[in-house]
């Protein structure tokens, strides 16, 4: 089953295509422009270079969050189009469990693993998690320990520092190499990963959940925001003035 995976989660973002359990093609974004500019332009592209068309995706798979508001919109709509056109399935995949995936890529069972990601205002978007037994990029490959939140870095090391305990938690994302600082000075025996490519591992996530049948049409998908759009807010300060 060829899978098409787009994550626009990230200013940069990346697409991949994976064949099987096979990643055969990934590709980070260009940075220096938006979504809304690249898009669908870099996914034809990386298409061409795989020597495959629109017609041999199977099925389609895009991050459904946490990240940009705009960017989630751009990407999941972009994917949606795709997949209606080409009558084809989608699967939503949260980038905080993509990046806890591969956080969990060389860790044993038992151990913790988290993700944050760059919330803005000097918040993370957060997820904890204890390694199982079950291979990579299977859903029960990550056990939720906290599940996806978004605070202040210094008050959740506080209260994941309680729950776990003196073992070692690996983080990886933006948000953990952003405030490397907070994590050095209130958990020094953690470790901070930068953000992967992230397209790759929703690619093989959204496999493995396609093969329990755990897929959506185009229309059933949902953006997974956590924290509500700043637009939402400013209309229910309106309203409440």
């Amino acid at each position: 089953m060829r899978v098409l995976a787009l994550d626009t989660t990230t200013r940069a973002g990346s697409l991949a295509v994976v064949d099987d359990d096979r990643v055969i093609a990934e590709r980070g974004g260009d940075a220096t422009r938006t979504h809304a500019e690249r898009l669908p332009a870099e996914i034809v592209t990386l298409l061409d270079a795989c020597s495959l068309a629109l017609a041999d995706i199977d099925l389609f798979a895009v991050a459904s969050g946490p990240g940009s508001f705009t960017g989630l919109r751009i990407g999941i709509a972009t994917m949606q189009g795709l997949a209606l056109v080409g009558g084809r399935r989608i699967v939503g995949v949260p980038a905080l469990d993509a990046l806890g995936q591969l956080a969990s890529r060389e860790a044993p069972p038992g151990a913790y693993v988290a993700a944050w990601m760059d919330a803005h205002r000097r918040d993370v978007f957060a997820a904890l998690y204890r390694v199982g037994t079950s291979p990579l990029f299977e859903p029960e490959r990550l056990i939720d320990v906290e599940a996806a939140t978004v605070g202040d870095p210094a008050s959740i090391l506080l209260r994941w520092r309680r729950e776990v305990g003196d073992a070692r938690v690996d983080l990886m994302g933006d948000g953990a190499t952003l405030f490397v600082d907070v994590i050095a000075r209130d958990a020094p025996a953690w470790r901070a990963t930068p953000h992967p490519s992230l397209a790759g591992a929703i690619g093989r996530m959204a496999l493995a959940r396609a093969r329990r049948g755990e897929t959506v049409d185009p229309a059933g998908l949902h953006p997974l925001y956590i924290r509500r759009p700043d637009a939402e807010l400013a209309r229910d300060r309106r309203v409440a003035d």
